[in-house]
């Protein structure tokens, strides 16, 4: 039979047991806690082991597939550099990333139900898209422009006025156009393409008298046509187009993290390297070079990085 002072002596040693088992683990839970802060991204990406990265399949020099069918781009270098972040910040080394292809009217709604946790492509960040998704620091600022051919050329929308004009599915491209033609009683007959080569193509073939995107864009498309010289892009913008990774909406320590991946490269001078890898070299599959040096507004915007979706912030 055990006495009470063995029992007493049995109890304790159980007691200190159970201790040292559940110190661990409590730090281990605030620890984890800390580091996700309630991010119900980094919590799906810290559970699952996998970050999904949405990209474009033809948005050179963003977002693209060069010629093994990788996906590239000076958008992608960018959301690479957080994912980077992110394995530092998990402690996942081992951190499986996920490409997942999405297109001008996909890219939102998967960034708002959680399948893509970054959207890295082309998208403009602007005050009715923050409804269903949050935007980081602006990483590019173009204007939205109007391509034609010489032999017809397109400068204005008056000059579109009762005739076709293409440009691409979901874009602020086609939300201004219609915005415009029905403002303006223009009666333009507006062609929307589901990738900006096939609103490039409605204007080669003549099906539009031109085509309404952003100019960086245009110039992508018209430095690989080999007859280019037969296109024009008119010099007066349309709009200004601040571009952006989306993210999900209502995540502030995420957005967060990736601002700081951004805002670092722009005061560590890194992005200067990263723009003219893709804006300025030859870049894949066929060694185009755009030849666009950084526009003053995106200088201003690495200067005194912003998250506004305001065009006149960018004039």
């Amino acid at each position: 039979m055990t006495s009470p002072l063995s029992l007493h002596r049995l109890l304790l040693a159980g007691l200190s047991a159970a201790a040292v088992l559940t110190v661990p683990v409590a730090r281990a839970a605030t620890s984890e806690a800390f580091v996700i802060g309630g991010s119900a991204t980094l919590r799906k990406i810290h559970d699952t082991g996998l970050i999904t990265l949405g990209y474009r399949l033809s948005s050179p020099p963003f977002s693209y597939l060069d010629a093994d069918r990788q996906p590239v781009g000076y958008s992608v270098d960018l959301c690479r550099r957080v994912v980077v972040a992110v394995r530092q910040r998990l402690a996942l080394p081992d951190l499986e990333v996920r490409m997942m292809a999405v297109s001008s009217a996909t890219r939102l709604p998967l960034v708002a139900n959680g399948t893509v946790d970054m959207e890295c492509g082309v998208t403009t960040h602007n005050v009715e898209r923050e409804r269903t998704a949050a935007f980081s620091v602006t990483f590019f600022v173009a204007s939205s422009k109007l391509l034609s051919r010489r032999d017809a050329p397109v400068l204005s929308l008056d000059d579109l006025r009762g005739r076709p004009v293409a440009t691409t599915l979901a874009t602020t491209s086609i939300q201004y156009l219609q915005a415009e033609n029905q403002r303006r009683g223009l009666d333009m007959k507006i062609l929307a393409g589901l990738y900006d080569i096939e609103g490039f193509r409605m204007v080669t073939t003549r099906r539009a008298a031109a085509y309404a995107m952003d100019d960086v864009l245009l110039q992508s498309l018209l430095a690989d046509a080999p007859d280019a010289a037969d296109y024009m892009i008119a010099p007066t913008p349309l709009t200004s187009e601040p571009y952006a990774i989306a993210l999900r909406k209502g995540d502030a320590v995420f957005k967060r993290l990736v601002d700081d991946v951004l805002v670092g490269l722009y005061r560590s001078g890194e992005i200067q390297a990263i723009y003219a890898k893709w804006f300025l070299q030859p870049i894949p599959p066929r060694g185009v070079i755009l030849q666009l040096p950084m526009s003053p507004a995106l200088k201003r915007v690495v200067a005194h990085p912003t998250d506004s979706p305001d065009p006149a912030v960018y004039r």
